[in-house]
């Protein structure tokens, strides 16, 4: 069984973007003009937030509903289930819920300070 988290590559993209909203909205200095709008327009790779973010969810919930199921599969009796193997997917899904709740956190945290930003 396949567990993924939330793909590097877009939490990565997301990083890039916020930085460069971050830039945008602080006055540069004559001097430092150039080299702050070279890297401000090239932007990261094309990545839909919200499709990034159902994604995980959605694999998260996977996860959830997979332990859930060799778990009643395990209580109702069935010999081709080990405990050890329900033990493994609910923890691999326990693992998961949680990585996708510390993300949560640092989205809600990068988005206060973002607003808390004098314009």
């Amino acid at each position: 069984m396949k567990v993924s988290g939330i793909d590097s590559s877009a939490i990565e993209a997301m990083v890039a973007q916020l930085k460069a909203a971050a830039a945008r909205t602080q006055p540069a200095s004559v001097g430092s003009a150039t080299a702050s709008t070279a890297s401000v327009d090239k932007p990261a790779s094309k990545v839909d937030f919200s499709q990034a973010l159902k994604n995980s969810l959605d694999n998260v919930a996977s996860a959830q509903n997979s332990a859930d199921a060799l778990g009643q599969r395990f209580t109702m009796g069935d010999d081709s289930v080990n405990l050890s193997d329900v033990m493994i997917s609910m923890q691999k899904a326990s693992i998961s819920f949680q990585a996708t709740v510390q993300v949560r956190n640092k989205v809600v945290s990068a988005y206060q300070e973002m607003m808390n930003m004098q314009v």
